[in-house]
This record gives C-alpha cells, structure tokens and sequence, in this order.
C-alpha cells in the first residue's frame, strides 16, 4: 500500500475558550500547541476563529479590522512554532484578501514552518448570531488536501461540515484525516428544548462523513459563552453557548477520543493508513460509487423537467 507520509501519526485538537483580547487567546494557542506536542501530537488543530471572541453574532463594519494578510502575525508566529516544536499545525485565520475582500481561512503550516497551502470556507452561513455572510467572501479555492511530514490532511471549517459534498471531494483528494475546526454552541433560549438534538445532529452528520469516506474525522470547537459588547444604548446580547465535544472518529465512525462540553482540553488520537485500508476494503464505498450517474449534484436543485 502506497502512502503519503507517515503509517502512523498522532494529532492533537486543542479545545479552548478565547477572550476579546486576541494577543493573549493566540499565547494561550502557543502553550496548548506545546503541551500537545510533548504529548506526542505531531498534527495540531486549533479552533475556528481563535484569535477573536466569535464576532459574528453582530454585523459591524468596525470588526473587518479584526482581519489579517496571509501570511500575517499568526501564520508567522504559528509558522516559527511548528519549526520550534516540529509539529504540523492547522491554523484559521481571518485572512485580508484586499481592501473589501475577507475570507474565514486556514492555513496549512508544515513541521519545517513552511505553508502547505490554504483553505477558505466554502460555505457561508447566515443565521441569528451567525451573521457569516457579511463578513466573509465564500471560498475559491476548492476542496483541497496537503501533504505535510505526518502525512496528506485535509481541512474544511465549521458550515461545511453539513455538506456531504465537501467531505467526500476533500476525501477523494487523498486526505487521511478531515479536520474541522469550528465556533458552533447553542442560543441559550433554544437549549433547553433544542440543545440536546442539535449537537447529537452535529455529531451525527461528521461522523457519517468518516463512515461514507473511510477517512478520520477530527473537530475541534471552542467553548465557554461568549457575549459581544453592546453598542452604546443597546441591551446586552443572549450570545451564543459554545459547546465543545470536540472529538475524533476513525474511518469506521468510532469515537476514539471526545471532549466535554464545557471545559479546555487537548484530544489524543492516532491516525492509522492500515485501518484507513482495512475499513475501504471491508466497505468499499468508493469503488462502488456510480460516477456516471452524478450530474445532477451540480444542479441547485432538480426539477421534473431536469435533464
């Protein structure tokens, strides 16, 4: 069997609360990417928008100025690290494009601190507290996979983790491990009623990504509530619940290692190319799938008149 990389690696999810101050959420990163490494990770993903509290629970103008070049501070100061330690590190960022032009990023920075390459979202989400849309431009980049020294990884970020279609082409890229990182939680009025079925439906929908691919998954989300400061005169926003439950599935949809809900933690888990083969060749998903008969994916929508 032929493999990019290593037989083996470890990777490690840093599950954490950030603050309004992104100095000291990227130094708490740097100490969670340490601990990680002398544990024995040697891919480290980091949350979805971890520099920030999760600004987008408003639309602000003001905020854009919370963006950052690629390369900028944090993949220079990531970079310098995943040298330092010798660890791959998967690092989202708030990338300025141009003036006008931001994306919600991850960049892929290999254990010699070179970029591997770079991801933007691809979906955009639009809901309340999650006003995505006006932040962020949807990304052009495609569905892409890297190879780093551990091994060929791919990443997609938090909405995309409800779309099949994603996973599957990141998959067909080669990609051993799917990493997710994301910002998700519960409105605290809808917990109560809605909070356990919508995370089960999280959980649910990623682990059948790793079952239909026969690939890891790995998602990492942040947790701790957070609440934006009101504009002068408004009331104090409900803000948003974060909660955690980051974990790791293996190709066959097994929970290796979970998180809580509502503490930081590092998850453990190793990424195995022999139980990738074992699973592909017991469920050969991927041979049996009817190519042929798929145009339709690329329609919005099909309609009786659809050719």
């Amino acid at each position: 069997m032929q493999t990019i990389g290593l037989q083996r690696f470890t990777i490690g999810l840093v599950q954490m609360s950030c603050s309004a101050n992104p100095e000291a959420n990227l130094a708490r990163a740097v100490d969670r990417i340490e601990e990680s490494a002398r544990s024995g990770a040697q891919v480290v993903c980091l949350p979805e928008l971890f520099r920030f509290l999760y600004f987008c629970q408003r639309e602000d103008a003001a905020l854009f100025d919370l963006a950052e070049p690629v390369p900028g501070p944090t993949t220079e100061a990531l970079g310098a690290l995943a040298k330092k330690l010798g660890v791959v590190i998967v690092a989202p960022v708030f990338e300025r494009r141009a003036a006008g032009l931001y994306h919600n990023s991850v960049a892929i920075l290999d254990a010699d601190g070179e970029s591997r390459g770079l991801y933007r979202k691809m979906h955009i989400p639009d809901d309340p507290a999650y006003y995505e849309k006006f932040y962020f431009t949807p990304g052009d980049l495609g569905f892409r996979a890297f190879d780093t020294r551990a091994g060929r990884i791919g990443t997609l970020i938090c909405w995309d983790q409800w779309y099949p279609e994603g996973a599957r082409l990141t998959a067909l890229r080669g990609a051993s491990v799917l990493f997710y990182p994301t910002a998700i939680g519960w409105h605290p009025h809808e917990k109560e009623q809605w909070g356990a079925a919508q995370r089960d439906a999280w959980r649910t929908i990623q682990r059948g990504h790793a079952i239909a691919n026969g690939t890891y998954v790995a998602v990492v989300n942040r947790v701790g509530h957070e609440k934006l400061a009101p504009p002068p005169g408004m009331p104090e926003p409900p803000g948003i619940e974060f909660w955690g439950s980051s974990f790791i599935a293996d190709p066959f949809g097994v929970i290796v290692a979970e998180a809580s809900t509502d503490r930081e933690e590092i998850l453990l888990a190793e990424v195995d190319q022999q139980r990738i083969e074992e699973v592909r060749r017991n469920w050969p998903f991927l041979r049996d799938r009817r190519v042929d008969a798929y145009a339709g994916l690329a329609k919005r929508y099909l309609d009786d008149d659809t050719p």
